[in-house]
C-alpha cells in the first residue's frame, strides 16, 4: 500500500500550529481563548484556496490575528466584570523557553501585565512587529490599516511598553538563590528571611477569579506581601515544586495532594519584585504538562 496523499493545508497547519498558538496566547493571555482562536483559524483556513496563497505560514498568522483580535475585544470585556484581578493564564513552558531570552520576557507574566494596558489593535502590532518580527505591510493586512499607521501604531506602543517595562537583568546564580530563600522562608515560617528576599515595594497580585479565596486589590510592601503570604500559606500543609512558568521561574502549590495554584516571580537585583499568584481552577489546566511554544 501506498501513502496516503497528502493535504498542503492541513500539512501547513499542523507545521505552524505552536507558532500560531504563541501568537493568539501573547494577544490574550488565555490559552483556552488561543485553542478557541486556532480552531476558528483552521475552519477558515480549510476554506482558502491553496493555489492563490504564496506565504502559507504569513496567511494563517494573519488569519490567527484577526480571529485573536475579535476575540480580545471579547475578552476585554469579561475582564470588566472580573472578580478581583486579572492574570494571564500561566503555561508550564520547557527549558527551552527560559534559554531563549526573547520568548521567555515576551511571554513573562510581568509583560503580559504590561501588555493589558494596550488597545486590542496596539497590542496585536505590537505583539506581532515586536515580538514575531512581522513586516508593517503584513501587520497592516491583518489588522485592516495603513502601513503607515501601523507604524503609527507600533512606534507608539513600544514607547508605552518600554516606560513600563522590567529592565533589569538577573543571573541564573541570582534568581536561584532568591528562589531558595523564598522557599525556605515560606516553609519555615521565617518573617525575616522572607522580608529580606522581598524588594521594599514588592506588589503581589492574586487571581482567584471568584473560585478561590484571594486579595480582591494588589498587595504592595514588603512587610505586607510576608504577613499575607505566610498568614495564608504558611498556615497550610502546602508543598511548593519549582517549575518555569511562562518560561520564568515560580512554583507550583499542592495543598494536601491538590493542585492549589501556581506562583510567577519576578526577580530583579536578587530581590522578589513581583508575585503572581493564580488560583483559579479555570486558568490552571495548562500547568501540568509542557506548552510548545515558538516564535517561528
Amino acid at each position: 500500500m501506498g501513502e496516503r496523499p497528502t493535504d498542503p493545508a492541513t500539512d501547513a497547519f499542523v507545521a505552524h500550529r505552536n507558532l500560531l498558538f504563541t501568537v493568539a496566547y501573547e494577544m490574550l493571555g488565555s490559552a483556552a481563548d488561543a485553542e478557541d482562536v486556532l480552531q476558528e483559524t483552521w475552519l477558515r483556513w480549510a476554506e482558502v484556496d491553496q493555489e492563490q496563497v504564496r506565504d502559507r505560514r504569513a496567511y494563517l498568522v494573519r488569519i490567527t490575528t484577526r480571529q485573536a483580535l475579535n476575540r480580545l475585544r471579547s475578552l476585554s470585556r469579561r475582564k470588566e466584570s472580573y472578580v478581583g484581578p486579572w492574570l494571564p493564564e500561566p503555561l508550564l513552558t520547557s527549558p527551552d523557553v527560559a534559554e531563549d531570552a526573547e520568548l521567555a520576557e515576551s511571554m513573562s507574566m510581568a509583560l503580559m501585565l504590561v501588555l493589558e494596558t494596550l488597545s486590542p489593535t496596539e497590542r496585536a502590532v505590537f505583539v506581532l512587529r515586536e515580538v514575531f518580527d512581522v513586516s508593517h505591510d503584513e501587520i497592516a493586512a491583518a489588522v485592516d490599516k495603513t502601513p503607515a499607521a501601523v507604524r503609527q501604531i507600533a512606534h507608539r506602543a513600544r514607547r508605552h511598553v518600554d516606560a513600563r517595562r522590567p529592565r533589569k537583568v538577573v543571573s541564573a546564580r541570582q534568581t536561584r538563590a532568591a528562589l531558595e530563600s523564598f522557599r525556605n522562608a515560606v516553609a519555615t515560617g521565617d518573617i525575616q528571611g522572607l522580608l529580606d528576599v522581598l524588594a521594599p515595594d514588592v506588589v503581589l497580585l492574586t487571581d482567584g477569579g471568584g473560585h478561590r479565596q484571594a486579595a480582591l486589590r494588589p498587595i504592595i510592601g514588603g512587610d505586607k506581601v510576608a504577613r499575607y503570604i505566610l498568614g495564608g500559606l504558611g498556615k497550610d500543609p502546602v508543598t511548593f515544586a519549582p517549575i518555569l512558568v511562562n518560561g520564568s521561574p515560580g512554583f507550583v502549590l499542592h495543598l494536601e495532594g491538590e493542585l492549589d495554584g501556581v506562583v510567577a516571580l519576578l526577580i530583579e537585583d536578587a530581590r522578589v519584585t513581583g508575585l503572581y499568584y493564580v488560583r483559579n481552577p479555570e486558568k490552571l489546566t495548562h500547568v501540568t504538562t509542557e506548552t510548545p511554544l515558538t516564535l517561528r
